[in-house]
């Protein structure tokens, strides 16, 4: 358990720049097909959507990753063992993270690493706050890039690296084992991966989960136009575009685009940008696995699978991975 002892929250300086925002979006829309990174949804406006989508009745991805966890939390715990570092990508507002934190064995330190300076900083406060002798650590950067991790004060037994949200579905799966590869470089053989994997099903629910009746899904794809107007001075008239989310089948991905709704000019200074009607901006893939498929990606990247949990419906998977001894030989 975790004692009443104080200590600081510290922060690492390493938040994307608005230069990168400007670069990446007009590289983007250079391209044919369009194609825009599902990474800038995250601003302010967007996290606070993304959240709110998590809380949707058609989105059972939390919801069902949350069950999952509650209640297999002990055997996770367990996994995880005594004294270990617990380092989260994509860690947005932490909700999940206290299940891991009011169980585990003394954690060491948690290091969260997200691309939202606001909702990081918010959410390392309240946890400090709530676990007083836990060394809390936020990174705020673009964990599918290059990235240091700060040192915390205390040696740990272990790290642990959570990954939640089957946030790993964005990347296609060649991109997904050099994350994972990526991932293995900050650990040493024995340590363990946490991740939340969606599994192929019905597409009348994938549909129902990406686009669904209240239109959160459509506002928070549809900010990222809003994002380059407030922040890159673009004129889009986001009116003139619309969300769709479609299930491909044959790559077991959804799509999520924005759909110009007329042939329209849009100019991202100095740069403008001819849009005929129909034209589709590419802005996620979501790709959704079998159990095993996963677990033949993650040992291309060193990583062993140890146990695996699925709820009863056969929607979502949660894996505990370890990392093999000869991992690196895989480092790409």
């Amino acid at each position: 358990m975790i004692s009443a002892a104080s200590i600081n929250t510290t922060r690492a300086e390493i938040t994307p720049s608005s230069d990168d925002f400007r670069a990446e979006f007009v590289e983007g829309l250079r391209r044919q097909p369009k194609t825009l990174s599902c990474k800038f949804f995250y601003d302010e406006y967007g996290s606070r959507l993304f959240d709110k989508i998590c809380e949707l009745d058609e989105y059972y991805l939390t919801r069902t990753e949350t069950e999952i966890l509650t209640n297999n939390i002990q055997e996770i715990a367990a996994l995880g063992g005594p004294a270990c570092t617990l380092i989260e990508f994509g860690s947005g507002s932490s909700r999940k993270t206290r299940l891991l934190l009011d169980r585990l064995e003394a954690p060491t330190a948690y290091v969260p690493i997200d691309i939202s300076e606001t909702h990081l900083l918010a959410a390392a406060k309240a946890l400090s706050a709530s676990y007083p002798s836990l060394e809390v650590l936020p990174v705020c950067a673009d964990y599918s890039n290059s990235l240091a991790l700060p040192i915390a004060k205390k040696m740990s037994e272990k790290q642990v690296v959570f990954f939640s949200g089957s946030t790993i579905g964005n990347f296609e799966p060649e991109h997904a084992v050099k994350f994972l590869n990526r991932i293995a470089t900050f650990c040493k053989a024995g340590d363990g991966l946490l991740i939340g994997v969606d599994l192929e099903k019905s597409p009348n629910i994938l549909h129902r989960a990406y686009n669904d009746s209240n239109g959160i899904t459509a506002a928070f794809n549809l900010n990222l136009l809003g994002r380059a107007n407030r922040e890159l001075g673009a004129n889009f008239q986001i009116q003139n575009f619309r969300h769709e989310a479609i299930y491909n089948s044959k790559q077991h991905r959804i799509e999520m685009r924005l759909v110009s709704c007329l042939s329209q000019e849009v100019t991202v200074s100095p740069e403008e940008f001819l849009f005929h009607e129909g034209e589709i901006i590419t802005t996620e893939y979501s790709y959704k696995y079998k159990a095993e498929a996963f677990h033949s990606l993650a040992a291309r990247a060193g990583w062993r699978n140890k146990r695996m949990w699925i709820d009863e419906r056969g929607l979502y998977s949660v894996h505990y991975f370890e990392l093999c001894r000869n991992s690196f030989l895989n480092f790409a």
